[in-house]
């Protein structure tokens, strides 16, 4: 495993993050698709022992059942200080006034939530899963700093929103002398590459790392256009994000892969892992040979005649996964 620093930040972290959605009790929240613990736990035990070091995940998957089971399972495997655990705060946790969203009362009372679920006395980076118009970014962003103050975050991050909220979000930490995100969790992939109009040159403006979600949209660039899966079929989001003249990318991806005698999933991650501005690509995984291959993938290196053929087909999309 390779390793490198998110954005300008000090912090190390693998090149393949691993993605923690998949795991939580089916029968909370939203994901009915997700891995029990038994299955969960190897592929959790197989990231670590290649390296795997950075583990994102977030309040809102399965209800907390997601933390619950990190907070279980990395203990028996890995010590504390050498792992760099990621969750996100803003999805509605509870019904009711002030069961979601940034404002100062759910970020104080959801980081406590969390990090009894994970077991542990901090989280390495503490991300906001989307930007909260209901909220003074003032209040969000004093709330935010006052948990690494206080030893609860090392770091913090933001998730997917418009650059213009983003822009104002980190002038208004610089003018106010607060804590400053050093990553951007952002959609992007070979066939969603909208970020890079604005969102992108703005995070490198800004010494912003970038750990895109969504690496391999949904799948999509894994496999056959039409296939099918457990999760495709199931995963409501996933199906509002992609179209079909997106097959055309996926055709140039099977050619290359065919041409290497590797996995597709290995030449998409491939590709966004050439961009320099891209720290630690976020791969869900719901089986060891889908890890396998997003290990693999950090050891390739594209031609730029691959890049370019990879690159050519895209047309223009509508912004998907910013709310």
């Amino acid at each position: 495993m390779k390793y490198t620093r998110l954005g300008t930040s000090g912090l190390e972290v693998s090149r393949i993050c691993l993605g923690c959605m998949s795991f939580g009790e089916s029968n909370r929240g939203n994901h009915a698709w997700t891995l029990d613990e038994e299955t969960s736990e190897a592929i959790i035990r197989k990231s670590l022992e290649n390296g795997i070091n950075f583990l994102d995940t977030a309040n809102v998957y399965s209800l907390g059942s997601s933390e619950e089971m990190l907070g279980r399972i990395l203990p028996k495997y890995a010590n504390r200080d050498d792992l760099v655990i990621a969750t996100k705060v803003h999805g509605r946790m509870r019904e009711g006034a002030n069961g979601g969203g940034l404002s100062r009362k759910v970020i104080m009372r959801e980081i406590d939530d969390s990090l009894r679920r994970l077991k542990t006395d901090y989280v390495d980076l503490y991300q906001i899963h989307r930007f909260d118009p209901r909220t003074p970014i003032e209040e969000t962003l004093v709330a935010l700093d006052d948990l690494v103050r206080s030893g609860k975050v090392r770091y913090i991050g933001a998730s997917s929103m418009y650059a213009w909220q983003f822009s104002k979000m980190l002038y208004t930490q610089e003018r106010l002398g607060l804590t400053k995100f050093i990553t951007m969790q952002n959609h992007y992939n070979l066939i969603y590459r909208e970020e890079e109009r604005e969102m992108i040159p703005l995070c490198g403006d800004q010494g912003v790392g970038l750990i895109p979600w969504s690496p391999l949209a949904r799948g999509k660039l894994t496999r056959a256009f039409d296939a099918k899966s457990a999760r495709s079929e199931t995963d409501e989001f996933g199906k509002t994000l992609y179209r079909d003249e997106d097959r055309e990318i996926v055709e140039v991806v099977s050619q290359i892969a065919q041409s290497r005698g590797v996995a597709m999933a290995q030449v998409a991650m491939a590709w966004l892992l050439s961009k320099p501005q891209v720290s630690s690509p976020i791969v869900g995984v719901t089986k060891v040979t889908q890890l396998d291959d997003a290990i693999a993938s950090v050891e390739i290196t594209l031609s730029q005649e691959e890049i370019k053929s990879l690159e050519a087909k895209y047309q223009p999309h509508s912004i998907a996964g910013h709310i």
